[in-house]
């Protein structure tokens, strides 16, 4: 007999997910709060050792698995295995961090005036879209504006790329080599490598 697993209220923050995207689509300042998605699974494997955020608390991963398993979007196939490979997975952080990079220098030109807004949301690092409804001048400064663009951009690219692995493959395909998933890991080996030496010592 099968027993029902008891819900937290965390199962349920794939929700958050839409109502990110939704809220961004209307108003781009709203895409400030996907920082949240980026700090916290980096303040949870420093402090707590572990990967618990990205297990219990990633809205992203949880739609994944709700709309491929539940809605049954998903072939649920085995996904290659150099999608989930060492160097692939650093590759793709490598390659993540270098446009989040150009991401914020686009937005220091905006910022030190050397650069102006651009109201265009950048799919796959390539396609420029324009999104100008989503940005009518604010109390902020443009600079501000255009992080969120950039965010927003960075955001929407990646979880369409999940879903395109998830439909092409197993629901939560895109957690194998997530540049998020990738640090979170690094910095739990880092510490438990700490903590190893540290009972050597002792």
């Amino acid at each position: 007999m099968s027993v029902n697993k008891k819900k937290h209220w965390y199962d349920y923050l794939w929700i958050w997910s839409i109502v990110y995207f939704a809220l961004g689509f209307f108003n781009i300042l709203f895409a400030w709060l996907g920082m949240i998605d980026f700090i916290l699974p980096l303040i949870f494997a420093t402090v707590g050792g572990n990967k618990w955020f990205c297990n219990h608390m990633c809205g992203r991963g949880q739609l994944f698995w709700v709309l491929g398993r539940n809605l049954k979007c998903s072939r649920r196939k085995p996904a290659p295995k150099w999608l989930s490979s060492k160097g692939f997975r650093y590759g793709f952080l490598i390659f993540f961090l270098t446009m989040f990079g150009t991401m914020v220098f686009q937005t220091y030109l905006v910022f030190s005036g050397a650069g102006t807004l651009r109201k265009a949301i950048k799919l796959f690092w390539t396609f420029r879209v324009p999104w100008q409804w989503a940005y009518n001048g604010s109390v902020f400064p443009d600079w501000v504006a255009q992080f969120g663009f950039g965010f927003y951009s960075l955001m929407l690219t990646s979880t369409l790329i999940g879903l395109i692995v998830m439909v092409l493959y197993k629901e939560r395909t895109w957690c194998s080599f997530c540049p998020m998933g990738t640090m979170t890991q690094g910095i739990c080996k880092i510490k438990a490598k700490k903590g190893m030496k540290e009972n050597d010592i002792k």
